[in-house]
């Protein structure tokens, strides 16, 4: 009697992120294996560990980061990359599977070479896909939809916290255990959600943003539209940016707050560190007694980007309990080497450079610590340091490498100190001085005997404008004492004064 058939739901295979790749090694390594060369098991190592690779690469070069891709293989990727383009293929198109009309629009939709590019769904997958209503899949879309739109969120959820908001607004569709969800999986097979780091961390896809935002439309919920920007009424001011409510953890649901404007001498340069550096510990804790050590002003705080930023902090608030805070144009993310080593295996080195670029700060520093010896790490040395290597050169990031913990801890404080100094209160007099001295022949004494007569540049000015003549313009600041020997200043340096200030043209 003939086994019995079993029918199910077969379980869609994951699409390939770099088919191209995969099939040119596949060729080279049967190549090798046909002509008896050693090489073929080179290739065969180098394919295993593209085939975890999660992430679509762009050229030979970036997968310079797997392990077992050295400099020749790469070389050879990107000839062979070259030559597939110059026959009229596309490799675009051709690293994420089949196209769907979805993707289908202008070039400039295509998404930045740091941003952790996703497989393309299905043909026939998230197009058509609409979840049943009270069902667990509708559930997760629209509880990870909420947290996208939360201005004091993160974009994303711990299966814990999922388990838990789902348990509390639908009870019925909640899985017994976060373990086994199946709701869950089947988002993730759809390429709806897709999940980062360890533990892991769920969040929407564009495909899913979309979908989850027409169910909030069919359900009639009050969510704010996230493709186009809502019109401000005339007179409003406009929104916080969300990047920088994150850093410096606006609650929820927090009353916009009127325009701050802080001037010198009215606020301290305060430097935010992320909880996760004091969280433990160990290296973790010490950072924390080597800055109290160097004696730099900071405060522990939730930073959803980076892990140290700096904010100029009201000194005389009103409300002492909640100071006015401006972000700085300074943010610092800090990786160990080991924990750089994961980083790049489990996707979130890609990720988190696309963050640090689109948060809205300009001098964004990639702190890499030294920690232990290099042989002990997962990835070779020379695949790190072509990593930092982009980081620099490609994302636009500088980079700053220290030794141990104290170094780290020390450029933190030389940071903290410069942005003092340049964000404290000067006079009128201290700038005036500094810009005399700019001027070839005017030493400290001299300036500050200029701005002993003159305290101003507009006193300056007004004393040129009684002048009658242009020659007694250029004599009058030759007789101003300078110096212990009270030395008459001198006509040619006065001369070269009158041209400056008096001077409506260009100087020659």
């Amino acid at each position: 009697m003939a086994a019995p058939v079993r029918l199910g739901r077969k379980r869609p295979l994951p699409v390939c992120p770099n088919p191209l790749f995969v099939r040119w090694l596949t060729e080279w390594r049967d190549e090798a294996a046909s002509r008896g060369r050693r090489t073929q098991f080179v290739f065969q190592k180098a394919l295993r560990s593209l085939r975890r690779y999660p992430l679509p690469l762009r050229s030979g070069k970036e997968a310079k980061i797997l392990l077992h891709f050295g400099d020749g293989l790469c070389r050879m990727l990107d000839q062979r990359l070259q030559q597939h383009r110059s026959s009229g293929g596309d490799h675009a198109s051709a690293s994420s599977g089949a196209k769907s009309p979805a993707q289908e629009g202008p070039p400039a939709d295509v998404q930045d070479s740091s941003v952790p590019v996703l497989a393309q769904p299905k043909a026939g997958g998230s197009g058509s896909y609409w979840p049943a209503r009270h069902s667990g899949a509708r559930a997760v879309l629209l509880l990870l939809y909420r947290e996208h739109l939360n201005p004091s969120g993160h974009s994303f959820l711990t299966k814990e916290e999922l388990l838990q908001r789902c348990t509390q607004e639908a009870p019925g569709v909640a899985p017994g255990s976060a373990r086994s969800w199946p709701a869950l999986r089947s988002l993730l097979h759809r390429n709806l959600v897709f999940r980062t780091q360890q533990p892991a961390r769920y969040s929407l896809t564009p495909q899913g943003l979309e979908l989850a935002q027409k169910l909030a439309e069919s359900e009639g919920l009050s969510f704010l539209n996230v493709v186009s920007e809502p019109e401000e009424p005339p007179g409003e001011e406009p929104e916080v940016p969300r990047s920088f409510s994150a850093e410096l953890g606006a609650s929820e649901g927090s009353v916009q707050q009127p325009q701050l404007e802080l001037r010198p001498g009215e606020y301290r340069v305060l430097l935010c560190v992320d909880v996760g550096e004091t969280k433990g510990a160990g290296h973790r804790s010490e950072l924390i007694r080597q800055l109290q050590r160097l004696h730099v002003t900071h405060t522990v705080r939730k930073l959803h980007v980076g892990d140290f930023v700096w904010v100029a902090q009201e000194t005389r608030p009103r409300d002492p309990a909640r100071p006015g805070e401006l972000v700085l144009d300074h943010i610092v993310e800090r990786k160990r080497l080991d924990d750089l080593c994961s980083s790049i295996i489990d996707g979130r080195f890609r990720e988190q450079k696309f963050r640090l670029k689109r948060c809205g700060l300009g001098r964004r520093v990639y702190l890499v610590e030294q920690h232990g010896s290099v042989h002990n790490l997962s990835l070779p040395e020379s695949t790190l340091l072509q990593a930092v290597t982009n980081t620099q050169v490609i994302d636009g990031f500088f980079v700053k490498r220290t030794a141990d913990i104290k170094e780290s801890a020390a450029y933190l404080a030389l940071l903290t100190r410069g942005l003092e100094r340049l964000h404290q209160a000067q006079s009128v007099r201290e700038v005036f001085i500094r810009q005399l001295v700019q001027v070839r022949g005017v030493s400290g004494e001299k300036a500050a005997a200029l701005v002993d007569r003159y305290s101003t540049p507009a006193s300056l000015l007004a004393a040129y404008d009684a002048c009658v003549t242009p020659k007694e313009q250029e004599m009058l600041l030759s007789t101003v004492k300078c110096g212990r020997l009270q030395r008459n200043l001198g006509p040619a340096l006065s001369r070269t004064l009158a041209q400056l200030y008096c001077s409506y043209s260009p100087l020659t």
